[in-house]
């Protein structure tokens, strides 16, 4: 056990009263209060305010301790959140990069597919051109085809009428010839026989038999020219109303 002089524990005493400050700690189990009464209770007091003073600081201890748990759970907790917002940031930010990225791959199709749809307009406004190009051509192909199909049918129609005509003067002629002909023969017999007639009139033979066949002969000869005529008027008709009836 410790002994205190009396002047330390006057002094102890006075801090005490005037000041409210005690020992503490475990030196208040080995103090002797050598049977002095107040400085005995002062050691009781001061030993149960060290007890309180000990579990007031206990408990402040497992006060700050739970708070450093709380605050460790909640730090856990904070970090466990950050990393899921991280984790969300860092896929809001792959889904924006993403997102770009096919925005920009849609903008390049777009901008394929609006030249190609230009292009393509390009091409069938060429088109349309061309068959239209090919619409007149054919057209003024079609009027000249028509213009020389005409032009033809017409050149057909002047060679045919040239060829008629030709045929009707050619016919004409050789039938003006044939004509010519049998007339200057039907002529040349009729003057001869009427010579053979006169001369055997003038000679004194008997004309019973010369007369009636110079007759005869001028009958058959005047016929023959009649008939000539009659076929050469009819084939002047016919020729007449087939070019009418054209």
């Amino acid at each position: 056990m410790i002994k205190i002089d009396k002047k330390t524990k006057d002094q102890l005493l006075d801090m005490h009263k005037t000041k409210k400050i005690s020992l503490e700690g475990n030196i208040l189990k080995v103090i002797d209060t050598d049977g002095d009464v107040e400085f005995e209770y002062y050691i009781k007091e001061s030993i149960e305010k060290d007890k309180d003073n000990r579990r007031k600081r206990l408990d402040i201890t497992k006060q700050i301790q739970s708070r450093n748990t709380d605050l460790l759970k909640s730090e856990k907790e904070n970090e466990r959140v950050n990393r899921q917002l991280q984790k969300a940031v860092d896929e809001a930010e792959a889904q924006k990069n993403k997102a770009e990225e096919l925005l920009l791959v849609s903008k390049q199709h777009f901008r394929n597919a609006e030249k190609k749809e230009k292009e393509q307009n390009v091409a069938l406004q060429k088109a349309l051109d061309d068959t239209t190009l090919a619409h007149q051509e054919a057209y003024s192909l079609r009027l000249t085809a028509e213009k020389a199909k005409e032009e033809a049918e017409n050149a057909k129609k002047v060679a045919i009428d040239d060829l008629e005509l030709m045929q009707k003067k050619t016919q004409f002629e050789l039938i003006g010839s044939i004509v010519k002909v049998a007339l200057w023969v039907i002529l040349g017999v009729g003057i001869t026989t009427t010579i053979v007639y006169v001369i055997t009139l003038f000679a004194g033979f008997k004309t019973d038999v010369i007369g009636s066949s110079w007759v005869n002969i001028m009958s058959i000869l005047l016929t023959n020219a009649f008939s000539i005529i009659g076929t050469l008027m009819g084939m002047k008709t016919m020729s007449d109303n087939k070019d009418k009836s054209n």
